[in-house]
């Protein structure tokens, strides 16, 4: 049994002083507010609930800072990123996820959604174990200490076109199995363990054709389901052209669109899609930060808020590594939009940021008794926090005001250091090792 103490804290009612936590086997067994310190451990600043990063592509974390002295857009920069997929192997993924990983957790998320789509070796040849690179994702994790939902993402064809679906070239061979089936049955191997779940995704209406969509639905079996929806308008169009409906009716039609879903972007949906969420119960997960750096759009965020879709999310192909950084996005870009503040208040915005229940793990996200014991310690003396209200603390915080960071109780950042030491070295170190021919 630990004991935690924090002068202020985000508990389940809000932000409350001198709280007190009492953890044992990985679980808050007692929160309360009014209390005293009484020899327990001190937390320093505001305590937080742990973030779930709802979408990520852990090779991409090698991408920052490289795509961007030939401007251009997504497609543009999707050549970029296939060159560094064709250099992967499991040794290299395994090194480089494991320090953005270790990153995610500096920065105070605890849970990462990994939407896995570099699976086989060059030329789309199967390893000796069909699931080496998911291994290294899940070993990378485990060293890194975030949990882990694994979800091992269908893609068949190279594209959509108003013609229909594109061959894969060469560096998309290693994206795609065989056949659905030998997808499905890939899939079938992965077991979920103490620290991963395993879920599903189609890539997108352009990456899946439609007579794989039943499939990837029936493989989901009730885990959570994610796909890549209506990112550009480019997709729009395609769909719109061969299948006559938007990307998100196709899914629909399809049975993909249910209560485990998370549609991940839908920067640009069309008439109806809002409602089709809403209607089913499906998640939305935005990804600001990715979404303003690739120039894809702004979301309609407080549309799917009004709606009740919930909403999520994730640092995708990690421009930056900040929790606080995308929850102020959503807001700020509403503002942008609208010229008027307060669209999302704190309280929304966190409860954006720690839905883990959407990628598999339904008893995190609180302070509250029962909970796995994730928190996460924001500094309030820092040059960026110094004078903030501990309720509005994500206004200020960045990523680098992060002290301490818990999950499932046990201590994976200390006064702003990870357990495995210098990330940054290791990012360096795995970055250099996945650029190298």
């Amino acid at each position: 049994m630990t004991v935690w103490f924090a002068d202020h804290a985000l508990l389940p009612v809000g932000i409350a002083r001198d709280v007190r936590f009492v953890v044992e086997d990985g679980r808050f067994v007692d929160v309360r507010s009014q209390a005293t310190a009484d020899g327990a451990r001190r937390l320093p600043g505001v305590v937080l609930p742990g973030f779930a990063n709802c979408h990520s592509h852990a090779f991409h974390r090698a991408l920052r800072g490289r795509t961007h002295a030939d401007g251009g857009t997504f497609w543009t920069w999707r050549q970029r990123m296939y060159e560094l997929a064709g250099r992967l192997d499991p040794d290299r993924y395994l090194a480089l996820a494991r320090a953005a990983y270790a990153e995610m957790v500096l920065a105070g998320f605890t849970s990462v959604a990994e939407f896995h789509y570099l699976h086989h070796a060059r030329g789309g040849v199967p390893y000796a174990e069909p699931n080496a690179m998911a291994e290294a994702l899940r070993v990378a994790a485990a060293e890194a200490g975030i949990r882990l939902t694994l979800l091992d993402a269908c893609y068949f064809a190279g594209g959509l076109e108003a013609s229909g679906h594109l061959p894969l070239d060469d560096v998309q061979a290693r994206f795609a199995d065989a056949s659905a089936d030998a997808w499905a049955e890939r899939v079938a191997g992965l077991r979920d363990d103490a620290n991963t779940r395993v879920g599903v995704a189609a890539h997108s209406v352009r990456a899946v054709p439609r007579a794989a969509l039943s499939v990837v639905r029936d493989a989901a079996a009730g885990r959570p389901l994610h796909v890549h929806v209506s990112e550009q308008p480019a997709e729009n169009e395609a769909c719109a052209a061969f299948y006559g409906r938007t990307p998100l009716a196709l899914l629909a039609d399809e049975g993909v669109v249910t209560a485990t879903t998370t549609a991940v972007h839908a920067t640009h949906p069309e008439e109806g899609d809002v409602r089709r969420l809403s209607g089913s119960g499906a998640a939305v997960c935005l990804c600001p930060t990715t979404e303003r750096d690739l120039a894809d759009g702004i979301g309609p965020a407080a549309e799917f808020a009004s709606a009740g879709v919930p909403l999520t999310i994730g640092t995708d192909q990690h421009a930056i590594v900040d929790p606080f950084e995308e929850m102020r996005a959503v807001e700020m870009h509403e503002r942008l939009l609208t010229r008027r503040r307060g669209r999302f208040g704190s309280a929304e915005l966190v409860a954006m940021a720690t839905r883990h229940d959407t990628i598999g793990w339904p008893d995190c996200g609180e302070l509250a008794v029962g909970d796995r014991a994730d928190l996460v310690a924001v500094r309030l003396d820092t040059a960026r926090t110094a004078g903030t209200d501990p309720a509005d603390v994500l206004f200020a915080a960045s990523a680098a005001d992060v002290d301490t960071v818990l999950v499932d109780g046990r201590i994976v950042v200390s006064a702003g250091a990870h357990r495995l030491g210098d990330v940054g070295a290791l990012l360096v170190d795995g970055i250099e090792a996945a650029w190298r021919p």
